[in-house]
């Protein structure tokens, strides 16, 4: 059997009954014997190593449907699953390539869910052959990025060439092959987008980028998906364009547009399981690299307490996103990241590291509808017998559900001027001081 045919692992005498996509071919085993015949006369003529012209697939099944009464629709099928195997990526190719779907996840050879404006659903138009063939897809996705899979390293999160993030594991860690893909935004979204689709108001906008700008410690919270990444992104647009930027990240995400940024990013170990380089080792090194600022991509466990060490010893100005349901429970969370390094360590004087590090928390979730809403934008205000207090400056209230599914409800600026207000006018930032005027009577 030739080298292409071990890579897919096609086998002819499949007994594998595919869902909806093979509808337009309605002899399954003759669209399999097809199929295999053209990769394997391909592969013989050592061409699968390269991109193949359409002429040349179109000669191939010719050649192998001779005698056949193939329709043009059949022949044209059989063509785009050629193409997307020699020249793409399997079954997902077409999926990579519309820009309206956000997220791929693959459960198994036959569930392929999708996400499409902000909804989960099945997509019944595409399958694997089997299991072997998901992972030779994997393997093809990683391709590019030097990562591999295997059973040694059965769980890898990488970058694709345009920006994706992709996440794989195999057995013996999951049942099935599983591939989640989190699609990289060409066109980028920004303030102004989120402002327009409802996720924050103009306030609030104004507020975090004057925010960043005074140089203020933020946290990201939210869920998974909640849109943390693309609000980091945003949010680290606004500094300015001579500070010098350090990104530390698991798979490289953000697309910084400032002219002094290094991009950082971890390393798994090898087979012999050293060589690994963590979230944390890289924030270490780079406060030796003379950074303006630190934006870490998520922190998730020991390198919180190095990242606010930083904070707390001049390096202000600092981004990150962490998992979490509330503005109190990212700060919870924190708490518990640094107690993993520092046990020992009192918990009301790890809380007041966090006070003096932290200045605001950025909450986002995702509603039942899709749509992503910056539920509390908070400021960390002191501790209190022993614990943090965090103050919202704006939040967002459930009101209830429309008729439509669509989420109601309503953004509130409460009425109290901030204490990083002051750090902001210190910055020389003064267009929020007519935010803050409040009538006190009322």
């Amino acid at each position: 059997m030739s080298k292409l045919i071990e890579a897919f692992n096609l086998d002819v005498k499949s007994q594998y009954t595919p869902s909806n996509d093979y509808e337009v071919f309605k002899d399954k085993e003759l669209l399999d014997m097809f199929r295999v015949k053209v990769l394997e006369s391909l592969s013989n003529k050592g061409m699968f190593k390269k991109s193949i012209s359409s002429d040349v697939i179109n000669d191939e099944i010719n050649e192998v449907s001779r005698g056949y009464d193939l329709s043009s629709q059949e022949k044209n099928y059989l063509f785009n699953l050629v193409d997307n195997e020699v020249n793409g990526y399997g079954p997902l190719t077409e999926l990579l390539k519309d820009k309206n779907i956000s997220e791929i996840m693959v459960n198994n050879p036959k569930e392929i869910f999708v996400e499409l404006d902000g909804k989960i659903q099945r997509d019944n138009s595409v399958s694997f052959i089997n299991e072997e063939h998901i992972v030779r897809t994997i393997e093809k996705l990683l391709n590019e990025s030097g990562k591999s899979i295997d059973v040694n390293n059965p769980m890898v999160d990488a970058r694709l060439s345009d920006g994706s993030r992709i996440n794989a594991i195999i057995p013996p860690l999951s049942k099935s092959p599983v591939i989640t893909i989190r699609k990289f935004r060409s066109n980028m979204v920004d303030m102004d987008t989120l402002v327009g689709n409802g996720t924050l108001t103009p306030y609030m906008a104004r507020f975090l980028e004057a925010a960043v700008k005074a140089k203020l410690n933020i946290i990201v919270s939210g869920n998974s998906g909640a849109g943390k990444t693309t609000l980091l992104n945003i949010l680290s647009g606004f500094i300015d364009n001579n500070e010098r930027i350090i990104s530390i990240e698991d798979a490289l995400e953000l697309n910084l547009k400032q002219e002094n940024v290094v991009s950082l990013e971890t390393k798994a170990s090898n087979y012999e399981g050293v060589g690994e380089i963590t979230v944390r080792d890289l924030v270490r090194n780079s406060l030796r690299m003379r950074p303006d600022r630190i934006i870490i991509g998520e922190i998730r466990g020991a390198e919180a307490f190095d990242l606010l060490q930083a904070m707390n010893t001049g390096q202000d100005g600092s981004l990150t996103t962490l998992h979490a349901n509330s503005s109190k429970d990212a700060l919870r969370r924190l708490e518990t990241m640094v107690l993993m390094d520092s046990a020992s360590a009192p918990v009301t004087a790890i809380r007041e590291y966090i006070d003096n590090a932290i200045d605001v928390v950025v909450h986002m979730s995702r509603m039942r509808d899709g749509r992503r809403k910056i539920t509390n934008i908070s400021e960390v205000v002191g501790v209190k017998n022993g614990e943090i207090i965090v103050k919202d400056i704006f939040d967002f209230k459930l009101e209830g559900i429309k008729n439509n599914g669509e989420v109601e409800g309503k953004f509130t600026l409460h009425k109290y001027v901030p204490e990083v207000l002051s750090k902001i006018q210190e910055a020389g930032i003064k267009d929020l001081d007519q935010m803050f005027k409040f009538d006190k009577k009322k």
